[in-house]
């Protein structure tokens, strides 16, 4: 399978002393994102299998000799696409060539009594076989709107807060029964108002999946064992899921902000369509396997909200101190420029009402 012509995925045969020949350290390792999957040859496995034979072990379990091991919850699109379907042709293909060559072997031997193929009839066929150990499977299956398509709806509502909420923002440098606000005053209140409108907007996101039943309070589980949702902060989960949505809509919406003051319309509607391609496209897809021409993904916001959602609703191996540094490095930047912006936008209705009048 491997030499043949038909594409598949990189294998690399690893000696076992590089794992201390501890089959756990190898399911540390693929938990750790050092590889997609492993497959693991247990130790002794070829003389458990003729000890079986040899003493009549009635008690041999073929699917002892190998394992399987994987993260589906990393990227359940990529498993269920290309690792699964190749891990099980190759898992076919093992056990029919071997089973084969096996049983051809034993068959031959005139010196194994027939009454002990029959009392251990599971080590003459299969003789070998896989435990798989999908150690995050990916459930419930409604969590995936909000690792995936759902996170669409933080790029546009805070795109859109902008046109919601710029005639309001406006309204305190017009002097109708009150003073204006001084410019600088201004910018001050428009940048608190809009992280305030994000801070509830995110929090109303975010329940929407509790709504949907999503698990919140699951105990934390082992990395080296399988686990259902488990969660690394117990029940302080869906605040961290917050936190994380409401930094990555501070990211994505302050950058449309500026954007918007400075190009205006019709432009931001191309912005939009910018903003959310190159998002989607480096976020909903792994960029492991992607060309390296689109690892500048790693560094875009919704990137990032993904990989620590993922890690925070199913303890997947965690790197959330550097996403949320990314966002937050998001966050200040575009608020150094937040100001520059906002002049900007007054210059340009300053220079609009001058050729009105």
């Amino acid at each position: 399978m491997l030499a043949g012509p038909i594409p598949h995925l990189g294998y690399d045969t690893i000696q076992p002393s590089v794992f201390n020949n501890d089959p756990l350290a190898v399911r540390q390792a693929v938990f750790d994102w050092k590889a997609y999957a492993a497959i693991i040859v247990m130790p002794n496995a070829t003389a458990m299998l003729q000890q079986a034979i040899d003493k009549v072990n009635v008690t041999y379990d073929p699917l002892g000799a190998c394992q399987i091991v994987y993260v589906q919850a990393r990227d359940e699109t990529t498993y269920d696409n290309y690792i699964i379907p190749q891990l099980s042709a190759l898992e076919t293909q093992i056990t029919s060539q071997f089973g084969q060559m096996w049983t051809r072997m034993l068959l031959e031997n005139t010196t194994i009594p027939r009454e002990t193929l029959q009392r251990v009839p599971q080590a003459l066929s299969p003789a070998i076989g896989f435990s798989q150990f999908n150690l995050r499977p990916f459930r419930p299956a409604v969590a995936t709107p909000a690792v995936t398509i759902g996170l669409i709806y933080l790029i546009i509502l805070s795109f859109f807060s902008f046109a919601f909420y710029l005639p309001i923002h406006m309204k305190f440098l017009t002097p109708d029964g009150h003073p204006p606000l001084k410019f600088p005053s201004f910018i001050v209140w428009r940048w608190c108002a809009t992280t305030t409108a994000y801070f509830f907007l995110s929090l109303a996101y975010s329940l929407i999946s509790l709504a949907f039943q999503i698990p919140f309070a699951n105990p934390s589980a082992p990395t080296t064992e399988v686990a259902n949702n488990p969660e690394p902060h117990g029940k302080g989960t869906f605040v961290v899921y917050w936190m994380i949505n409401f930094v990555g809509m501070m990211a994505l919406g302050l950058a449309c902000e500026n954007v918007a003051m400075v190009i205006g319309q019709p432009w931001t509607a191309m912005w939009l369509i910018f903003w959310v391609i190159t998002n989607v496209s480096t976020s909903f897809y792994s960029l492991d396997l992607a060309p390296k021409f689109y690892y500048w993904g790693y560094a875009w916001p919704l990137h990032n909200i993904v990989e620590a959602s993922r890690s925070t609703l199913f303890q997947l191996h965690s790197r959330i101190g550097l996403n949320f540094g990314i966002l937050f490095v998001w966050c200040a930047i575009n608020t150094a420029l937040f100001p520059v912006c906002c002049y900007v936008l007054r210059w340009k209705m300053q220079k609009e009402q001058k050729k009105k009048q």
